[in-house]
């Protein structure tokens, strides 16, 4: 039996492109070269048919560590809560007011970029603080 090792982490939203170049702000990933041929993405992109195009993106960590994220064009708006959310790690090793200070600092990074804040939740003795957002199509996440 075979042990997987490597994933992908897909997102469905409406605008794939701007959704995967925000992450790569968020994450520090990259946007990978274009297949065998193209000189970018947007040329391949209109080789296309016209119904498959802007329909996916992608971005990979440059370090080759982190999953790559793909996002994916649905016809559908999000309708609820996410059932899985990216924990973006910026308060590690860090506690009480330092811990909230970093929380909030990444927060405003990324509020520049089109993120919005939906609520800190301080740290109640089992939990450290952590800071709710949602990115730039309303999807959760946390800065924790």
């Amino acid at each position: 039996m075979t042990s997987i090792r490597q994933f992908q982490v897909t997102f469905d939203c409406a605008d794939p492109e701007r959704v995967a170049r925000f992450w790569c702000e968020v994450l520090g990933y990259v946007v990978p070269p274009p297949p065998k041929g193209f000189a970018d993405w947007g040329e391949f992109d209109r080789s296309l048919p016209a119904e498959r195009q802007g329909s996916a993106f992608a971005c990979v960590d440059p370090s080759g560590v982190g999953p790559r994220l793909f996002f994916q064009r649905v016809p559908e708006g999000k309708a609820g809560k996410n059932r899985l959310h990216l924990d973006i790690r910026v308060g590690t090793g860090l506690f009480g007011d330092e811990r909230v200070a970093a929380l909030e600092a990444e927060c405003a990074r990324l509020v520049a970029l089109g993120a919005s804040p939906v609520q800190l939740l301080r740290a109640d003795g089992f939990n450290e603080s952590c800071l709710a957002m949602r990115d730039v199509e309303g999807n959760e996440f946390c800065l924790d």
